[in-house]
């Protein structure tokens, strides 16, 4: 029996292959419980459709975010935070104060703080290179330059 799967399944393949199981599996557990549908001609051309779709939307995705990498080239921010004497921080700046801090700039979209990637909170004074990831395939570096503030 020829079906199209729903969900990846372990052992059997990824969502939208097709794939060949015994009679009794795809009847009694694959189809009953949503795991995948039966390959017909009406159900392959759909499935078809589907991927042509999703396709078109990555790579539609894809070309946004190279867009908006074009937007973030060669920014930097300056923060002023009160700091001790060795440089060390007395707070820190963290993926909401630069998401934050980007919003200021002139952008035709806003920088979500998810995309951008701090290992850990910047806490001392000088110049951190961040990467703001946009999609799986496009990633900008930020420069951001943390000063002392004059107290």
């Amino acid at each position: 029996m020829k079906l199209i799967l729903k969900k990846s399944l372990a052992n059997l393949g990824e969502a939208g292959e097709v794939v060949q199981v015994k009679a009794g599996y795809g009847r009694n557990y694959l189809i009953p419980y949503g795991l995948a549908y039966v390959a017909s001609e009406a159900n392959m051309a759909r499935l078809q459709e589907e991927q042509a779709r999703s396709k078109e939307q990555s790579r539609r995705d894809f070309l946004e975010a190279r867009r908006r990498a074009s937007q973030l080239e060669g920014k930097s921010l300056i923060f002023h935070e009160r700091a001790g004497e060795d440089g060390k921080l007395f707070g820190s700046v963290t993926e909401n104060d630069i998401a934050d801090r980007a919003g200021e700039w002139d952008l035709d979209f806003e920088l979500d703080k998810r995309s951008i990637q701090l290992e850990e909170a910047i806490k001392i004074v000088g110049a951190t290179k961040v990467s703001v990831r946009l999609h799986a395939e496009v990633e900008v570096d930020l420069e951001v330059q943390v000063e002392p503030t004059e107290s």
